[in-house]
C-alpha cells in the first residue's frame, strides 16, 4: 500500500492513477489529487474559479432559504444549488468514480455522498412535495458544505505551497541556460542539452551551469547556497566547481563532469523531496486506520440515520441530516496529511540549515537518539595539520625559526611541510628555495639555504649528534597535548621547536558542550593513537574514549551500545566511517555536500559542521512532536465529533441542532485540515535552543 502525496490517503498500488517524477512512482486516490500533483498551478486556478462560482450562489441560496416561503423559491434554489453541486462539486464526483475503479474509498466519497444526500432529498421535496409533508429543504446545507470544503482545500493548497518553499528555492538555483564553447563559437543552450565533457563559459555574476572542473581562468566562487561556506572560494585551473553556485569576479572556462540527475544540487533536491514524501513508522497507525475509515464511516452514517428514524422517531429530514453530518464531519483529510505536512516543512527547514535528511524514518529515529559515537579526524578536527606552537631556543625569535623551517620545507610535498610553508606565508615571510635538499624518510629534512646555512628539521632521529636532553621536557609537554613536535637546527645548533596538530574545528567545543547539556552519552572512537585521542577528548570534555579503532572496531562498539538498549547515532566524515554509519541507528555524515557525503549516512551535514548534528537531532525531536500533535488532533477530532454528528446530543438539545450541525461539520472538517497544515508550518520557525 502507498500514500497519496497530496491528501495522504491510503492507496492500493494496483491503481492506475500514478505519476512518475525524478524516477519515483507516486500513487493517487483520485484524479483530482493526481492533477494537483502534476500541474498544481493550473489546479489552483481551477479551484479559484470553482470558489468564484460557488460562494455567490451559496449566499443567494442562504438568503432565499431564510427569506422566502416554500413554493417557487424552492425551484429557484434547486437550479442554483444544482450548479454548485455538479459544477463546483464535480471534483468530488470524479473522486467517487476513481474510488469505484480502484475498489476503494477516498475522502471525495464522503463529501460527494453527504452533499448529494442533502441535495437529492431537497430536490425530491421540491419536485414531489406530497412525499414529504414537512416540506423542509436543505439546499443551503449542500451548497455551504461544498463552498466551505473548497475554501478549506484552497487554504490548504496555499499553506502547502509555503511549506515547499525550501525545495522551490533549491530548484531555483538550477540555471536554465549555459554558454557552450565549440571551437571558436559560443552558443547559448538549454541546461538540459549539456553533455558530459562539454566546454562552457561562465561569466561574472552567473551561476555555474553544472558540476565541472575549471580549465582556464581564476575567480571567486560563492558556494554558500550549497556548502554553507560563508566566504567565497578562489577557484583556478584544475579546481572543481558545483552547479548552482555563483561565479563572482572573473570569467571561467569549465568542462562539465556531471550533468542532469548526477549533479550535487540535483541529488540534494531529490533527497529533500524524498524525505518530504517518505513515511515514518508512526504513520503506519494512521495508514491502517485510514484504510478502513471511509467504509466504516459510511456504515456509521447509515446506521445512525436509520436508527434515529425508526427507533428515535425523528422525521426523514432529520434522518438525512444525521447521515450528511456524519459523512462530512468524519472526512479523514486531517489524518491523511498529519505526517506528510510536517515532513514537508521539516525537510525544507533542514535543507535551509544545510542538513539533508534522506527519509522520514531517520527523523523519527533521530528524535530517540541518546548516545553518540564520534570520529575524530575530519569530524571534530579539520583533518589537516596546522602549526600550533613555535618555541624559540637560545636567542632566536619565532619569525626566524619559522623562516628557517619554511625554507627547508619549500620542496616538500608532505602535509606537515605544506603546513609550515602556509604558516610562514600567513605571517608575510618570503622564503626562497634551498640550494640543496635532502629528505630522510620517517625522520625529516636537511637543506642548505641561499646564505649557505645548514638547516635540519625533523624528529629526534636527526638530532642524535646534538644534545637534546636539555629540551626533552619541552618536547614531551607538547607531545602530551597530542601535538607532533619537530626540532629545528641551524649549523649544528638547536634553535627551536615547531609543534603541529590537527586542530579542532571552530565549533567542536560548542557542539560537544551543547550535546552534553542535552544529556547525550558521547563516545570518541578513533583510529588515532591513545595520546592524541586522549588529548583531543580532554580539550573537549569527552570522558569515553577508544583509540586505535579500525572500521570493524567502530562497528563493534556501536553494536555493543545497541545491545545495552542505547539508540546510537554515528557521526563521521562519510568515507572511512561508512560501515559504522550504516551500523548505527542514525548515520550522520559530515561532508562537503558532494558525492561521497551524499552517499554516506541517513543524514548529511553539508556545511561540514558538527554543531549541525546537534541541530539535526533537536529538529528530529521537534518534528516528531509536531507529528504527534497533528495525529492527536486528527484522531481526537474524529473521535469526539463523529458521535455528536451521529446524534449523541439529540437527547439534550433535541433535533433542532441539525439546523446548523451539518454546516458546522463542514467548517470543522475544513478547519481541521488547515489546523494540521498550520501547525506543521510552525516547523519553519524552528530554532535550536
Amino acid at each position: 500500500m502507498a500514500n497519496d502525496p497530496i491528501c495522504g490517503m491510503y492507496v492500493d498500488e494496483t491503481t492506475n492513477l500514478t505519476s512518475e517524477r525524478d524516477g519515483r512512482k507516486y500513487y493517487f486516490c483520485s484524479t483530482s489529487c493526481k492533477l494537483q500533483f502534476e500541474r498544481p498551478e493550473r489546479e489552483l486556478k481551477n479551484l479559484k474559479i470553482a470558489l468564484a462560482v460557488s460562494w455567490p450562489i451559496t449566499l443567494i441560496v442562504a438568503m432565499l432559504t431564510y427569506l422566502l416561503h416554500p413554493g417557487y423559491g424552492n425551484y429557484i434554489m434547486l437550479v442554483l444549488a444544482t450548479v454548485v453541486q455538479f459544477y463546483a462539486g464535480q471534483r468530488f464526483y470524479a473522486g467517487i468514480a476513481d474510488a469505484v475503479k480502484n475498489r476503494s474509498a477516498n475522502m471525495d466519497t464522503l463529501i460527494a455522498i453527504g452533499t448529494s444526500a442533502a441535495w437529492a432529498y431537497s430536490a425530491v421535496v421540491t419536485i414531489l412535495p406530497y412525499l414529504f409533508p414537512t416540506g423542509g429543504v436543505y439546499f443551503d446545507t449542500s451548497t455551504i458544505i461544498i463552498s466551505l470544503i473548497l475554501t478549506g482545500t484552497y487554504m490548504q493548497r496555499i499553506a502547502e505551497s509555503k511549506a515547499s518553499t525550501a525545495v522551490s528555492a533549491l530548484i531555483a538555483l538550477q540555471p536554465k541556460i549555459a554558454h557552450r564553447i565549440e571551437g571558436k563559437v559560443i552558443s547559448d543552450v538549454a541546461i538540459e542539452q549539456i553533455r558530459k565533457g562539454d566546454v562552457l563559459l561562465v561569466k561574472p555574476g552567473e551561476r555555474i551551469p553544472t558540476d565541472s572542473v575549471v580549465l582556464e581562468g581564476e575567480s571567486s566562487v560563492n558556494e554558500s547556497m550549497i556548502t554553507g561556506e560563508s566566504m567565497p572560494l578562489t577557484k583556478g585551473e584544475g579546481d572543481k566547481v558545483i552547479g548552482g553556485t555563483i561565479n563572482a569576479t572573473s570569467s571561467l572556462r569549465i568542462k562539465a563532469v556531471k550533468v542532469g540527475e548526477d549533479t550535487a544540487l540535483a541529488q540534494i533536491i531529490r533527497i529533500v523531496q524524498d524525505a518530504a514524501s517518505s513515511k515514518v513508522p508512526i504513520q503506519r497507525l494512521a495508514d491502517t486506520v485510514a484504510s478502513y475509515f471511509v467504509p466504516i464511516v459510511v456504515l456509521v452514517g447509515i446506521v445512525s440515520s436509520l436508527s434515529w428514524y425508526f427507533v428515535g422517531g425523528v422525521g426523514p429530514n432529520v434522518s438525512v441530516l444525521i447521515f450528511v453530518s456524519v459523512l462530512i464531519i468524519a472526512c479523514p483529510c486531517a489524518l491523511g496529511i498529519a505526517t506528510p505536512a510536517a515532513l514537508l516543512v521539516s525537510s525544507g527547514r533542514a535543507a535551509k540549515e544545510g542538513i539533508l535528511v534522506k527519509n522520514g524514518e531517520s527523523l523519527q529515529k533521530a528524535s530517540r537518539v541518546n548516545t553518540l559515537v564520534l570520529d575524530k579526524t575530519g569530524t571534530l578536527t579539520k583533518g589537516r595539520p596546522e602549526v600550533t606552537d613555535i618555541v624559540p631556543i637560545s636567542n632566536y625569535k619565532e619569525r626566524e625559526i619559522l623562516e628557517f623551517a619554511a625554507t627547508a620545507e619549500m620542496n616538500s610535498e608532505h602535509v606537515i611541510g605544506r603546513a609550515i610553508v602556509a604558516k610562514a606565508a600567513s605571517r608575510g615571510i618570503r622564503t626562497r628555495f634551498p640550494k640543496r635538499f635532502t629528505y630522510k624518510q620517517g625522520s625529516g629534512i636537511t637543506a642548505l639555504d641561499a646564505k649557505g646555512a645548514k638547516i635540519v628539521i625533523g624528529n629526534r632521529d636527526l638530532f642524535r649528534a646534538m644534545d637534546i636532553q636539555r629540551i626533552e621536557g619541552r618536547i614531551q609537554k607538547l607531545e602530551s597535548n597530542g601535538k607532533t613536535t619537530l626540532i629545528v637546527g641551524v649549523d649544528g645548533r638547536i634553535v627551536g621547536l615547531i609543534a603541529m596538530a590537527d586542530v579542532l574545528k571552530n565549533d567542536s567545543r560548542t557542539a560537544i558542550r551543547a550535546l552534553g547539556n542535552a544529556r547525550y552519552e558521547i563516545w570518541l572512537v578513533t583510529g588515532d593513537n591513545e595520546r592524541v585521542a586522549k588529548a583531543v577528548a580532554r580539550r573537549l570534555g569527552i570522558t569515553n574514549v577508544i583509540s586505535g579503532a579500525k572500521p570493524k572496531g567502530k562497528m563493534d562498539k556501536i553494536a555493543q551500545l545497541q545491545k545495552e538498549g542505547k539508540i546510537v547515532a554515528m557521526i563521521g566524515d562519510g568515507i572511512n566511517d561508512a560501515p559504522a554509519l550504516t551500523k548505527a541507528d542514525v548515520g550522520i555524515a559530515i561532508g562537503s555536500g558532494t558525492e561521497v557525503a551524499i552517499q554516506a549516512g541517513s543524514i548529511v551535514l553539508i556545511k561540514n559542521s558538527i554543531y549541525d548534528a546537534f541541530v539535526a537531532l533537536e529538529l528530529g525531536k521537534y518534528t516528531m512532536g509536531k507529528i504527534r500533535q497533528n495525529l492527536l488532533w486528527a484522531f481526537g477530532y474524529n473521535t469526539v465529533l463523529i458521535p455528536i454528528a451521529a446524534g449523541a446530543l439529540i437527547p439534550f438539545y433535541s433535533v433542532s441542532i441539525y439546523g446548523f450541525l451539518p454546516l458546522l461539520a463542514a467548517f470543522a472538517m475544513a478547519f481541521s485540515s488547515v489546523t494540521v497544515v498550520g501547525n506543521s508550518l510552525l516547523l519553519a520557525r524552528f530554532r535550536v535552543r
